[in-house]
């Protein structure tokens, strides 16, 4: 649920006052009073204006990240280092287990998103051909060689079998007509 600043800074004067505010509808009255005191702790030590919703997300480079898990690494507390940098434990959480798992490249932020079936389909970097080698040259003029001979192979082919079920199909037809039915026959009986 994502509250109002305003509503943050009451919440925080009530809790400093020894009371607490009305829990919303929704949510359980421990996970309210935990996320009021973490509020008022971010509050002590980065000041009201921290509470503020950001208006886009910060990105963080590898080297704000490794400087956080190095504080962390060095016997700081998870919690007091992320309300320090104004970020979630659980990420900072994230972080700390990356680095720990794949050193400082678990800290550099990956592509997302699922990986292409065929290497084909990846964008490629320029869209200018490259200039063709020597041997690539003459490979291309073999290889359009060896086409243009295997193009005239089949039409040649194509043509011969055209010829020969012609061919079949006109003695068919002579052996058709000179083979009597049998209506003739049955009219010579009679």
């Amino acid at each position: 649920m994502r509250y109002s600043f305003e509503f943050k800074l009451k919440c925080i004067e009530l809790y400093r006052s020894g009371r607490w505010p009305k829990t919303p509808d929704g949510v359980l009255l421990q996970t309210f009073h935990k996320t009021i005191r973490t509020w008022s702790e971010i509050e002590k030590r980065n000041g009201p204006e921290a509470l503020r919703h950001p208006k886009h997300q910060r990105t963080w480079s590898p080297e704000d990240k490794l400087v956080l898990v190095s504080q962390v690494l060095a016997g700081n507390s998870l919690c007091s280092v992320a309300y320090l940098a104004g970020i979630n434990s659980g990420m900072l959480c994230q972080w700390v287990r990356k680095y720990k798992e794949e050193g400082y490249n678990g800290l550099v932020n990956k592509r997302k998103g699922r990986k292409p079936k065929e290497p084909s389909m990846k964008k490629k970097k320029s869209d200018k051909p490259q200039p063709l080698t020597e041997s690539e040259r003459e490979e291309l003029i073999r290889l359009r060689e060896e086409n243009a001979y295997m193009k005239a192979e089949i039409a040649f082919r194509k043509k011969l079998i055209a010829l020969r079920r012609e061919k079949w199909a006109e003695q068919h037809l002579k052996a058709k007509k000179q083979k009597p039915s049998k209506r003739s026959d049955k009219k010579d009986s009679r």
